[in-house]
């Protein structure tokens, strides 16, 4: 983490969730700094994706807090708004209109949501599919593309707000092996420039590449949370160290 940075963007204190009857996250505590790089990994079904869902709000909890840059988090919808105004989201799938050219995909929230005019809603757009190095597809449509080119689409879109915190929801679980690198490629480009990254993935290399801490979560709970150096090179805790040799062998 670092020594000296100049916030807090997210702070989560005591959070518990629950599906019904089953408590799907238990006492999550955890507090990311202004520019700071966290991975999220851990089994499947042990509530990491869950976990950066509440985050944005997008599913609600029932216990503890969640404050996102100094607001609580809650289901009120100005709250919300002025949450999401400053989180960008990137899925498991594109979640693209196939509809709409890849210009249209990146402007339609800021021509209709934040009320930009068109020519500056496209010169935004085409600044960040430039940046996720894309420019040239701008006028096809999402069937065109490649699934790798579709979620560098995904991620510029998120970009197009100027989040000053990006959630990243395994981003390459549903590309074939030869696009992972592509956008873990542009993944890393964006953690160069200042922006708070919380990013749920299983791919270990990204982790030890740009993480600023690893968080191990199993049934729930944050398990183990350490330096790249650290979590792979020693983890305190054995069922770390079990998933750890699972994934990496």
């Amino acid at each position: 983490m670092p020594e000296n940075g100049p916030g807090t963007s997210v702070e989560i204190e005591g959070m518990s969730k629950w599906f019904g009857d089953f408590q799907v996250l238990t006492d999550i505590n955890l507090t990311v700094q202004e520019g700071e790089k966290i991975v999220v990994c851990g089994p499947s079904g042990s509530g990491k994706s869950t976990m950066i869902r509440c985050i944005n709000g997008l599913e609600p909890f029932q216990g503890g807090t969640i404050r996102v840059q100094g607001i609580a988090l809650s289901q009120k919808s100005k709250v919300l708004d002025a949450v999401r105004r400053n989180v960008g989201m990137v899925f498991q799938q594109f979640n693209l209109f196939p509809h709409l050219t890849v210009l249209d995909n990146c402007t339609l929230a800021l021509r209709w949501v934040h009320k930009i005019p068109r020519k500056e809603a496209d010169e935004l757009a085409m600044h960040y599919l430039a940046r996720v190095r894309i420019p040239e597809q701008a006028g096809k449509y999402p069937r065109q593309l490649s699934g790798g080119q579709q979620q560098r689409v995904a991620i510029a879109r998120s970009l197009c707000v100027k989040p000053t915190i990006l959630l990243c929801d395994e981003p390459t679980s549903s590309l074939d092996p030869e696009m992972v690198k592509e956008v873990l490629e542009t993944l890393a480009d964006l953690a160069n420039d200042g922006i708070t990254i919380i990013c749920v993935t299983h791919e270990m290399g990204f982790a030890r590449r740009i993480a600023d801490r690893v968080i191990f979560m199993d049934r729930g709970k944050i398990v183990e949370e350490a330096p790249p150096l650290v979590f792979f090179g020693g983890p305190r805790e054995a069922r770390t160290r079990h998933f750890l040799e699972q994934i990496l062998h």
